[in-house]
């Protein structure tokens, strides 16, 4: 395996609340690999978006890095100062927001606003910028006339890919991708998620992928890492965490999700409630919520620890009871 491009190492985040901090994002270490699709997944609330935002270094208050460590190419991306960061963005890592019509200019046509992207980084001339601006808006199968259309002329699709095109304008290294199609109905999901496959293999740039939605990554990521109440709970090839999820709540999400293969079967939903972030339970977070629960669960914070080829954080995984 190559070295890796990315290394969070026991990322944590809080939130400033008037209970307390929150903690958003618990001791979160994985690595990702130049060209290497990395999906995060789970219910919302469970830390996925900040985990992103953090690694981005675009918290904001009152969430904040409290603790672990952020290396892209081997550099701490924590450590960097402004205008660091903004030399490193968009050039080497570049990030498509949730809601394109937000993160979009609503004011400034599509072709300006990549060549806002194009000055702040390049010293490109206008025919460099417009032809690269083409280039990529054919990537993601948008006219190059559109490049003097404004965001609320596109469909959502496009507003979308368009992101993406701003995205890959500079050919990133890494793309951090924060739940790109939740807003989408099921036939444009499908084709964006073709599309940043088919540009991933093309170009060779890392995908860090979130969503809540188990259907949009399950064809298309290489590994799957399942979070929960800021934690990660299960890491694995997603392939296998699909077929033999080892965490009693990654299973309950495949059971939770429907199967357009094999004989029907009745969807089962997980009982109760997320626990409190400000005032989190001594033992496992999902123990309250875990039909396996023992006593230890409840007083004892599991560890992720290597079983049968994934990371799993649970003592009865570890310990061959489930």
């Amino acid at each position: 395996m190559s070295q890796a491009i990315l290394q969070v190492r026991d990322l944590r985040v809080e939130y400033e609340t008037a209970s307390g901090p929150a903690h958003a994002v618990e001791f979160v270490s994985f690595d990702l690999h130049p060209g290497e699709f990395l999906a995060i997944v789970g219910e919302s609330g469970c830390g996925k978006s900040t985990l992103l935002f953090s690694i981005a270094q675009l918290l904001t208050y009152p969430a904040s890095t409290v603790g672990g460590q952020v290396l892209f190419e081997g550099r701490d991306l924590s450590s960097m100062g402004a205008e660091e960061l903004r030399q490193l963005r968009w050039r080497d890592i570049s990030v498509v927001m949730q809601s394109a019509m937000n993160a979009l200019n609503p004011t400034i046509s599509i072709g300006a606003q990549l060549a806002d992207t194009c000055r702040a980084h390049t010293d490109w001339d206008d025919r460099k910028i417009a032809e690269r601006s083409a280039e990529v808006l054919a990537m993601v199968s948008i006219d190059a006339a559109h490049l003097n259309s404004f965001p609320f002329q596109l469909s959502g699709g496009m507003r979308q890919r368009a992101m993406i095109a701003m995205a890959l304008i500079l050919n990133p290294k890494l793309v951090i991708m924060d739940e790109p199609t939740s807003a989408l109905d099921v036939v444009a999901q499908r084709s964006l998620m073709r599309q940043v496959e088919d540009l991933r293999r093309e170009l060779g740039f890392a995908v860090l992928f979130v969503t809540h939605d188990m259907s949009v990554v399950s064809h298309f990521s290489d590994r799957l890492a399942v979070m929960y109440a800021g934690e990660i709970v299960e890491l694995g090839k997603t392939r296998d965490v699909f077929d033999r999820p080892r965490h009693p709540y990654a299973n309950g999400l495949m059971d939770a999700f429907p199967s357009l293969v094999g004989e029907p079967r009745e969807l089962v939903g997980i009982a109760g409630n997320p626990p409190s972030l400000v005032n989190p339970p001594v033992g496992c977070l999902f123990a309250a919520r875990c039909p396996h629960a023992t006593e230890r669960c409840h007083t004892t914070r599991p560890e992720l620890l290597p079983v049968d080829g994934h990371l799993v954080r649970c003592h009865l995984v570890a310990s061959g009871e489930l």
